[in-house]
């Protein structure tokens, strides 16, 4: 397409029909919710069984204590359902038998005189749990995934996670199976191999709603890793802020001026977005073929400068607005798709899991304005909520380090005082 504004406008109806097909109107309404949970109750596993394999014993014997507590509080609301459910249990066709014949099951005079209607003998074995945890999963009505996720050794820790644990619930639970160091830097990381992306998750997020938009059989990966460039934008705001001044002036800047910037442009009732622009790349729809355009980033979205036209407010045409999208950096886009550098990133729905036209691609001339868009990008998306996480994530750092840095020093107290080895008489010696 030689016309790049026409190309433009044909992009931004593409968004607004996006849009639509993604509204909950367009939903089919006859797809069967319980063959949607049974896809997606593990994750980077062939089946469900080789997930609940993978979990510790103790993992697994809190699933099925946390299951079976929910299925007791459900089972005992009122008389009745401890009929139907006991009935169900015992009898799966008087399910269907009609009204009449439900009505006419004997209630049981006293639950408690019956102990063994309402709970099942405790499981045994490795093998008897995860049946049970595996019947339990699917009559639970908080949903649940069993996730692998990646080390950065290569090995991998299998987790149990509920759609009520955010991002950051899952990093403190990573913390302590692997003993690591706690920094604000460690990240949950999500890759797709089709795409060549990869997007860190926000500590905010529900790691379970995240990963539902993933097709069953995808080969999307989770890494626990650290991220310096995670909350980079607190760490040296000037970078971002006075981004037009020369690096041996932003070098320069102490650790006061950068507190005051903080506070000036997150410590109100709204964060000030970067004012950020610059050429940047444009793949064109369908095509191996980057052109440079001027865009701008504002709170709402990224705009660009339409030819002929000025960078005034008035003339600035909206590129794509946030709402809908998040933003995945992109590796080998060179090769893949003739980039003019690696450093380039991706704007699209997370429902998008392979190539579409309706995905945004930009590439920038180095790393540092990478750096520069990719995080004025998240600012500008999570606003408020980005700092509030960051600040989480300091006092929560700071907190396991003094515990362990605690428990470390007890240790050597102990080493201290225990008595010597006993050392074992010489031949012959008699000990009384």
């Amino acid at each position: 397409m030689d016309d790049i504004d026409a190309m433009f406008s044909h992009l931004l109806g593409e968004i607004d029909h996006l849009s639509q097909s993604l509204s909950p109107e367009a939903e089919p309404t006859e797809e069967d919710p319980a063959s949607h949970r049974h896809s997606t109750f593990s994750i980077g596993f062939t089946d469900l069984n080789e997930s609940l394999n993978e979990l510790e014993d103790h993992d697994l014997d809190a699933l099925v204590a946390d299951l079976g507590s929910k299925s007791t509080t459900q089972d005992v609301a009122t008389e009745q359902e401890i009929s139907s459910v006991t009935d169900n249990q015992t009898a799966p066709s008087a399910m269907t038998q009609g009204n009449e014949a439900t009505a006419a099951l004997p209630l049981p005079p006293n639950t408690a005189e019956f102990p063994g209607a309402l709970q099942r003998s405790e499981p045994q074995t490795k093998a008897d749990k995860i049946k049970l945890a595996l019947e339990k999963l699917k009559e639970a009505k908080v949903r649940k995934l069993i996730v692998k996720v990646v080390m950065g050794d290569g090995s991998s820790k299998t987790l149990m996670v509920d759609e009520r644990q955010t991002v950051r619930d899952v990093l403190d639970k990573l913390f302590e199976k692997t003993h690591c160091d706690c920094s604000i830097d460690w990240s949950l990381c999500e890759t797709n191999p089709e795409l060549l992306i990869e997007r860190g998750f926000e500590d905010h997020e529900s790691l379970v709603e995240l990963l539902s938009s993933w097709t069953r059989h995808s080969e999307n990966k989770i890494y626990f890793v650290s991220r310096p460039q995670k909350y980079v934008m607190f760490k040296d705001p000037q970078l971002f802020y006075m981004w037009k001044k020369k690096m041996s002036v932003l070098s320069g800047i102490n650790e006061h001026a950068k507190k005051l910037l903080i506070k000036e442009h997150f410590g109100g009732s709204a964060v000030i977005v970067p004012n950020l622009e610059g050429m940047l790349h444009l793949k064109e729809d369908g095509k191996k073929v980057w052109k440079p355009r001027y865009f701008l980033l504002r709170a709402s979205g990224i705009y660009y400068v339409p030819k002929g036209k000025t960078k005034s407010s008035s003339d600035l045409a909206c590129f794509v607005r946030f709402e809908k999208v998040n933003i995945y950096t992109t590796n080998n886009y060179k090769q893949k798709y003739r980039a003019p550098t690696n450093f380039g990133f991706m704007l699209k729905h997370p429902c998008i899991q392979k190539e579409s036209h309706y995905i945004k691609f930009l590439c920038c001339d180095n790393e540092h304005t990478l750096l520069l868009w990719v995080n004025s990008i998240r600012i500008a998306k999570y606003g408020t909520v980005l700092y509030q996480n960051y600040q989480a994530a300091v006092k929560r750092a700071s907190t396991l380090q003094t515990i362990q840095s605690a428990l470390h020093k007890d240790v050597e107290n102990y080493s201290q005082e225990s008595p010597p080895d006993f050392i074992p008489p010489p031949p012959g010696h008699t000990h009384i």
